[in-house]
């Protein structure tokens, strides 16, 4: 999976591809839908959610240019994956979730591969985590209409970057946002389709 859909795609960051190996994609799968765990594609999660494919995780990783310093922001917990590899990464991760069952099954994948670098939260991830602000990055796992500004200028650090997929639902663009000062520049990545993300700097909930 790793050579086929990672690096073949031009991921070379080998403390990525490190934690991706030492990461076991098919814990994160139900137990029927394990032989999915390696293709290279998104997967249904249930409640209208994705584990995005191996490449996007690796990707989104190595544009955040982590180290074990950084102190991560994830919205988007989903089945933990990404959580997990973030976890190998950076020094904190806090994660949130607004699916409370999604996130209660990451806790516990999580718990049992002993990992413990890692806060999660139950609400609305557009709210952040105001009371452990600053952060030195912030990856967003779902796709909004517009860069959310407020977020990242109330909650990245100076310097700080953001790794996100923004716009209409039909042609988003995974893009690296740069904060400086009260400018956010932006990097595109690839285009993409992430599901919605849902709250109050997203989509209104259906």
């Amino acid at each position: 999976m790793i050579r086929r859909h990672v690096i073949d795609r031009g991921v070379t960051d080998e403390p990525v591809l490190t934690a991706m190996r030492a990461t076991p994609r098919e814990k994160f799968f139900a137990p029927d839908d394990r032989d999915d765990a390696y293709l290279g594609q998104a997967t249904p999660i249930g409640y209208g959610q994705t584990i995005s494919e191996p490449y996007i995780v690796a990707l989104m990783s190595q544009a955040l240019h982590l180290n074990k310093s950084h102190r991560v922001l994830e919205l988007g917990t989903g089945t933990g994956y990404h959580t997990a590899i973030l976890s190998q990464l950076a020094g904190e991760v806090y994660s949130i979730e607004r699916i409370k069952p999604l996130l209660d099954d990451a806790f516990e994948r999580l718990l049992d591969m002993n990992v413990r670098n890692v806060k999660f939260r139950h609400g609305d991830g557009t709210h952040g985590w105001p009371e452990a602000v600053p952060f030195d990055r912030i990856t967003i796992a779902a796709g909004a209409p517009q860069i959310p500004r407020k977020l990242l200028l109330s909650q990245l650090k100076d310097g700080g970057i953001a790794v996100l997929p923004h716009g209409p639902m039909e042609r988003q663009m995974l893009v690296s946002a740069t904060r400086s000062g009260d400018e956010i520049h932006l990097t595109n990545l690839c285009p993409c389709r992430f599901v919605k993300l849902v709250g109050v700097e997203g989509w209104p909930e259906e």
